[in-house]
């Protein structure tokens, strides 16, 4: 969602009905992945080519290392941090908000600050002054339920959950997030940036416009599901991994969420290989609720270099096809749930 959109209260994850009855005015685009992705590139080799240093969190955020790099600590990192957003934008035409700090931790609170064109810089000694105002569920990885249980304790502030007695906290919530609430609201945060990791996991996800019925909307689910497992396994081609352990994501209407796993007898791209594997784990879950959100997972991966016999097939189909076309092709069977109890 864009900003203007987003203040009207459309938010990412919203249903595009949702979506419309808070904002009738707006103008609903088609997602484009391979345009994200290819932008996601360039605003990346722009940044590493100033600071190369990079940790890759997602489509649009990274963390960067400026510890050694010449300059970058002179005043207060302000000029690289108008060089890196000069540099995203002269190949991309896009803005982007940048926070300097001591760690990770600050520097995501602090990219926050002046969304989409922002440039904020905190040395430690200004933690009191600058954040500790703030609402304890700005910190990235306070959620909802944590804020809560917070404010039950008359905590809203990062600054009262500094002043906070570290028992209190240890005793409320489990002891290692317990100390990592006390040590955040202090500014602490001793990761390193992270310049390269092997995934977990890869996975495909998408959250419905209206709920879904397992039997009675299984000719729209059915293509949806194998359209995610046919994305997958380009998703794993791509990226030169196969998957032992295949799962599945499900959101109903009451927001509850069930996954389920399968560990296959080798490791696998296939994309049939794949659906049967979801559908398999379908059949383990009580589907009489209707469904928000359907997803599908590969786990256990493995580079296809290190495998012994790899195969040579991602098992795509044309991409022309239709939907329900390819579900045929595959000779696999429809979302195949039994009969849902009203």
């Amino acid at each position: 969602a864009t900003y203007a959109a987003r203040a009207f209260g459309v938010n990412s994850g919203l249903g595009l009905m949702k979506a419309a009855a808070l904002a009738p005015d707006a103008v609903l685009l088609p997602v484009d992945f391979e345009q994200y992705r290819r932008y996601s590139r360039l605003f990346k080799d722009a940044v590493r080519a100033i600071a190369p240093l990079v940790e890759d969190r997602g489509i649009d955020e990274i963390y960067i290392d400026l510890t050694e790099l010449p300059g970058a600590q002179d005043d207060g990192g302000r000029a690289i941090g108008q060089a890196l957003k000069a540099a995203v934008f002269d190949v991309t035409g896009l803005t982007c908000s940048v926070g300097i700090t001591p760690n990770k931790l600050l520097s995501k609170l602090c990219s926050e600050f002046d969304k989409p064109d922002g440039l904020t810089l905190l040395q430690e000694d200004e933690i009191a002054q600058r954040i500790w105002p703030l609402p304890a569920k700005r910190i990235n990885g306070i959620g909802p339920k944590a804020a809560a249980r917070l404010e039950a304790l008359g905590i809203r502030s990062i600054g009262e959950l500094a002043a906070a007695d570290p028992a209190l906290l240890l005793s409320t919530f489990a002891a290692h997030y317990g100390a990592w609430l006390h040590a955040a609201a202090h500014g602490r945060d001793a990761r390193p940036v992270v310049t390269f990791s092997e995934p977990k996991s890869i996975s495909r996800e998408t959250t419905f416009e209206r709920d879904l019925h397992a039997v009675r909307d299984r000719a729209m689910l059915t293509p949806l599901l194998t359209e995610l497992c046919i994305a997958l396994a380009g998703d794993l081609a791509r990226k030169g991994y196969a998957s032992r352990t295949i799962g599945i994501k499900l959101r109903f209407d009451d927001f509850r969420i069930v996954t389920r796993d399968l560990t296959l007898p080798a490791h696998t791209m296939d994309a049939r290989s794949i659906r049967r594997a979801a559908g398999e784990c379908l059949k383990r879950v009580d589907l009489t609720r209707r469904l928000r959100l359907l997803g599908v997972r590969a786990g256990a991966l493995a580079r296809l270099a290190d495998l012994v016999n790899p195969g040579a097939s991602a098992g795509l189909l044309p991409s022309a096809m239709k939907a329900e076309e390819r579900a045929a092709a595959y000779g696999l069977p429809l979302f195949d749930m039994p009969a849902p109890r009203d």
